[in-house]
């Protein structure tokens, strides 16, 4: 469906209002999918971000700031997203040694163990979204977003 259908406007102002108005819709339809596909393994979107953080940061972890810069979106409650993976025994917790008013994040093996689980549908249900675009489109799209980021 068109995305001018779909958010019922008959005509947009200007092709700009019509490309952001139909990134915004492209972008929600695309969390929606992949919200989805973590709420069957008891994650959010944000959980499975901030895994996929600490898993690149090893074993010398990340503390919650550090966490909260290198989000996809900027979640507004770092703490308690930390706080449930960590109920959830996907992470833990410890006092950094250099600085004991910081608390640093690492992922835990069971962290690692969903993570290896998850990456592969993820991966796939981005191949599946890709397969919609025309040839190139993917290199194009992430060209063009990359530009809209400040």
């Amino acid at each position: 469906m068109p995305i001018h259908e779909r958010v019922q406007h008959r005509k947009f102002q200007s092709a700009s209002q019509e490309a952001i108005v139909s990134l915004m819709v492209a972008a929600a339809a695309v969390l929606q999918e992949i919200t989805d596909l973590m709420r069957g393994y008891g994650l959010t979107h944000d959980q499975y971000n901030v895994l996929r953080i600490l898993r690149g940061a090893g074993a010398a972890g990340h503390a919650r700031g550090e966490v909260g810069r290198r989000m996809m979106s900027k979640a507004p409650d770092v703490t308690r997203i930390l706080d449930r993976l960590q109920s959830q025994g996907l992470i833990r917790r410890r006092t950094d040694p250099a600085n004991r008013r910081l608390s640093v994040a690492c992922i835990t093996d069971a962290g690692l163990d969903l993570l290896t689980v998850v990456d592969p549908e993820l991966h796939a249900m981005q191949q599946q979204l890709a397969r919609r675009l025309p040839a190139g489109g993917a290199a194009q799209l992430a060209t063009l977003c990359n530009a809209l980021v400040p």
